[in-house]
């Protein structure tokens, strides 16, 4: 049977072709090409849901001396010997991460200039290196955190809060290990690959100001904690700017990429008869908002064959937001997928996968779902109400009842969320 008949399995076959093309152990040893061993030591730092296999990469393909640390979320750690591996709390931050923060910024300080430091960054390092500002608190920052999380904020904005309340991100971590030059190494799971807000840019510089950072709360009618609230207004949470001489010589490289992800599963595409439309790696927006859009592309696909002819599948990548309105977890994944169940509204001949590529959709070990023609139909037969879980934001709730979730475990790798709308 070819693929293409086989739509969920197709689909399944896209999302781990995202997958595989952006594993650290496949893609670093390119990305080392051209950095020799230095004269001094070479200390490994990093964070992020990728950073512990990103270490172990680096272990295997690295010919010289080699110690460090890295913070990973809870589950993702593998082992490594000469790089240690600590686990934390994500998407909320932990005592685990704030103290490996702490130990992070003690293993590059008295570098010197003959002495190298690799930082291995990828998403969700953010929440696991939660070291706060002077005079703020883990609690005031995971008070916060919840917030910004809940609100449909960007993840731009976001991260601008989030690197003017750290003592660790916005260059900070850059600063600290001056001379010693730094070698950045990411994988991005952010729109647009911008290194400031991968992990909310620890060994960057940041053009954003406190000024910016308030702005976001004030947007989202967020009120922070008094301690936040004075730290920004003073500007003393103001971060490393471009050009300051306090920042080491910084190189910076990509592992991977959404992009690079997106590129792999229009190869399988191709491969199993199917024409791939890349619609963008980087659209961002309201989930459901979103899904209504992909939908009337997918409808056009139907019954026009613009901008292709089926058999098709609409390939997208970057970070769509929720607004948690409901008593529902959320997961932007899932959001989008149940709402464009409903704008397709049983179209025939159209299924979709929706997942992130993390294996972590919001707060649950879920990474998405998928949808069928009949999914609407199956869901109230079992006395599912589809408009009102998307209006509760129970997203994970209704696949989970359908038996409709796509659960990969720890991918150990991040470029963010991955959606195919196939249409035969």
């Amino acid at each position: 049977m070819r693929p293409a008949r086989d739509p969920p399995v197709l689909l399944r076959r896209l999302f781990d072709a995202a997958i595989a093309a952006a594993q650290p152990m496949a893609r670093l040893p390119a990305v080392l090409a051209g950095i020799a061993p230095t004269r001094g030591r070479t200390v490994a730092v990093g964070c992020g849901k990728a950073s512990a296999a990103m270490a172990q990469a680096l272990e295997a393909h690295w010919p010289g001396e080699l110690s460090g640390l890295v913070v990973t979320r809870y589950g993702h750690g593998v082992p490594c010997r000469r790089v240690e591996i600590v686990e934390a709390g994500h998407p909320l931050p932990d005592a685990a991460g704030e103290a490996a923060a702490r130990r992070m910024l003690d293993r590059v300080r008295g570098l010197t200039a003959d002495d190298r430091v690799i930082c291995l960054v990828s998403g969700g390092g953010s929440a696991l290196l939660p070291l706060p500002a002077p005079g703020l608190t883990l609690a005031d920052k995971q008070a916060l955190g919840r917030a910004l999380l809940q609100c449909g904020a960007a993840i731009a904005e976001i991260n601008c809060v989030r690197r003017h309340l750290s003592a660790i991100k916005g260059g900070r971590l850059a600063a600290a290990c001056h001379p010693a030059p730094v070698v950045n190494l990411l994988i991005s799971d952010v729109p647009g690959d911008d290194p400031i807000d991968i992990a909310s840019g620890p060994t960057v510089a940041d053009p954003t100001t406190c000024a910016d950072a308030l702005a976001v709360l004030r947007r989202y009618r967020i009120e922070p904690p008094p301690a936040v609230r004075a730290l920004l207004e003073s500007g003393a949470g103001e971060t490393v700017k471009p050009g300051d001489p306090c920042l080491p010589a910084i190189t910076t490289r990509f592992v991977a990429t959404p992009q690079m992800a997106l590129e792999a599963a229009a190869e399988v595409a191709r491969a199993a008869g199917v024409t791939p439309l890349i619609l963008g790696d980087a659209i961002e927006g309201e989930a459901r908002e979103v899904a209504r859009a992909i939908a009337a592309i997918a409808r056009q696909v139907r019954r026009h064959g613009q901008p292709a002819n089926p058999p098709a599948v609409l390939l997208s990548g970057g970070e769509t937001t929720v607004t948690v309105r409901g008593q529902g977890r959320g997961g932007r994944n899932v959001e989008f997928l149940l709402a464009l169940a409903l704008a397709l509204d049983g179209q025939a001949d159209t299924w979709a996968l929706a997942g992130d590529t993390d294996g972590v959709d919001g707060q649950e070990e879920t990474a998405g779902a998928l949808i069928t023609p009949d999914t609407l139909a199956r869901a109230r037969a079992v006395g599912l109400a589809p408009r009102a879980a998307l209006a509760d934001n129970d997203g994970h709730g209704f696949f989970a009842a359908l038996g409709d979730g796509v659960v990969t475990g720890p991918t150990l790798t991040n470029v963010n969320d991955f959606r195919a709308i196939l249409v035969l």
